[in-house]
């Protein structure tokens, strides 16, 4: 096994202070997760990225943490994304598009509310 390198420990306690952050209650009010395994990229999650990176942009802001993960095991409901607003039970959203992406990111991540339609489960998740 290779020895770690001190930039690898700072990657390391970099992920691990976001994650405690969201956590905690501290910098970031909302943890975007897009599901980019290989069935997920094919249906559209760089394209659900993309807009979640431009929503984030456009709205200036910078207590929301946007991250990806690997396949979420519902290849046919892809691409999917995992909202964590502080205080909530994760939320997975289903079959998104750019447009979808939009109105998540204005009801739920910056005010807190569960867009239901595009929602498949709530709580499903266990929370970082």
């Amino acid at each position: 096994m290779p020895k770690l390198s001190i930039e690898d420990l700072q990657s390391i306690r970099e992920k691990a202070k976001g994650a405690r952050d969201l956590r905690e209650g501290g910098r970031y009010k909302a943890r975007i997760c897009v599901h980019m395994g290989t069935c997920g990229i094919a249906a559209g999650a760089r394209t659900v990225m993309e807009a979640f990176l431009t929503e984030i942009q456009n709205h200036e802001t910078d207590d929301v943490l946007l991250t990806n993960s690997g396949c979420a095991g519902l290849c046919s409901r892809e691409p999917m994304a995992t909202v964590e607003y502080s205080g909530q039970s994760p939320v997975k959203y289903v079959d998104l598009t750019p447009e979808k992406t939009k109105e998540i990111f204005e009801h739920h991540v910056l005010q807190g509310r569960v867009v239901e339609k595009y929602a498949l489960a709530s709580g499903s998740e266990r929370s970082m």
